[in-house]
């Protein structure tokens, strides 16, 4: 096993399109790794880079504390499970799992404990003698990891390997990757756009965007402090809340409505102009009685009944709102809430809603960059 360097590494394609600019970053041996961004944003061909399937234009990349920029692909000691499987068809699930230890000439007989050590670990040891086009989508992608287990390898790289499968089937394997990688402990980068995957699965995630990286950091700090507006909107759905405010000496004005925030919260605000981004969380915003002074009065536009919880959109009077991350354009201008999923609310029905001053985070209105310091 083994830790993976990026030092100032950039990607530059002909026509002058630059995939990836200035990735710096320090995997640890061991660690799960997500690179996690939108289409475009240079995830992929970062991990092809490590691969020694792209070359790099500048920088270094450095495997167990050697550099690997000019070594080929196969000498990285590396194993790769791809989005389409990448099986061969006419071979056996047992032979396509044996294949690249016969490439190492392998003998007969470890090739054979090997490969029945790998179909143990994954479940698939009833399989071994089928071919590919008999197995479920599910079967096929634990053959492709076995194929990659089966070396040994010091890394593995993962290249959204599970968005072909059905959503159900997409949880289950989910968990049987984070118990597989505490078994095995091998350094894993995983590349996906998905945000779920992306919050469940790693120890540590790497949100890019225009090839560059945004924040890095493990998914609950991702979540409760986003590092700019961009992580703080691509990170989970329904995407937080954005809205014009100002500061004043004890809290935040937003639209007509003034809060008042702990002296200790305000004593962590940044300096700059008074003019800011107020980013809510859905669960930000929590339902008052009537007549609060520091509340919102909303009206429901839509609400998604998700059981237990509801997402209730809602429009507010005089409260400028900004658009950021997915949402559907009928939706523009409307603010999310969560609320207890039992509550007997009704489109059009007329709601306080206050601040949870824990969770409310704010951005610089030109930047876009955090204005809260950590704790």
């Amino acid at each position: 096993m083994a830790g993976i360097e990026f030092e100032r590494v950039f990607k530059r394609f002909p026509g002058g399109v630059t995939a990836v600019e200035d990735l710096s970053l320090a995997i640890r041996d061991g660690e799960f790794m997500i690179f996690v961004g939108p289409s475009g944003c240079g995830k992929t061909t970062a991990l092809r880079m490590v691969a020694g399937l792209e070359e790099i234009n500048e920088g270094e990349i450095r495997i167990g504390g050697r550099r690997v920029n000019e070594l080929d692909a196969q000498d990285r000691d590396i194993a790769m499970v791809f989005q389409n499987y990448a099986l061969y068809p006419h071979k056996s699930v047992r032979d396509n799992i044996a294949f690249p230890l016969r490439m190492q000439r392998m003998g007969r007989t470890e090739i054979s404990q090997r490969v029945s050590e790998v179909a143990t670990l994954l479940g698939i040891e009833a399989l071994l003698e089928r071919r590919p086009g008999e197995l479920s989508g599910g079967q096929r992608q634990r053959v492709a990891m076995g194929r990659a287990i089966v070396r040994h390898p010091q890394v593995f790289l993962m290249d959204e390997p599970l968005s072909n499968l059905d959503a159900k089937l997409r949880i289950q394997m989910r968990v049987e990757l984070v118990k597989l990688h505490r078994r095995l402990g091998v350094t894993t980068i995983y590349v996906t756009h998905d945000q779920t995957e992306a919050m469940t699965l790693g120890q540590r995630v790497a949100v890019l965007n225009e090839g560059r990286i945004q924040q890095v950091a493990p998914p609950r700090q991702l979540y409760l402090h986003p590092a700019n507006l961009f992580v703080a909107s691509f990170i989970c759905s329904p995407p937080m809340n954005f809205v014009k405010g100002r500061l004043h000496s004890g809290g935040i004005e937003v639209g007509p409505v003034a809060f008042d925030l702990p002296a200790e919260f305000m004593g962590r605000v940044m300096p700059g102009k008074s003019d800011i981004l107020v980013g809510l969380r859905p669960e930000s915003l929590q339902l008052l009685p009537p007549g609060k002074a520091e509340a919102f009065m909303a009206e429901i536009e839509v609400i998604e009944q998700l059981g237990a919880e509801s997402y209730v959109y809602v429009r507010i009077s005089g409260v400028e709102t900004i658009a950021f991350g997915d949402r559907p354009v009928e939706l523009a201008g409307a603010l999310c809430a969560r609320v207890d999923g039992l509550l007997n609310l009704a489109v059009g029905e007329r709601i306080a809603l206050g601040l949870r001053p824990e969770l409310v985070r704010l951005f610089d209105m030109e930047s876009g960059e955090r204005r809260l310091a950590e704790r």
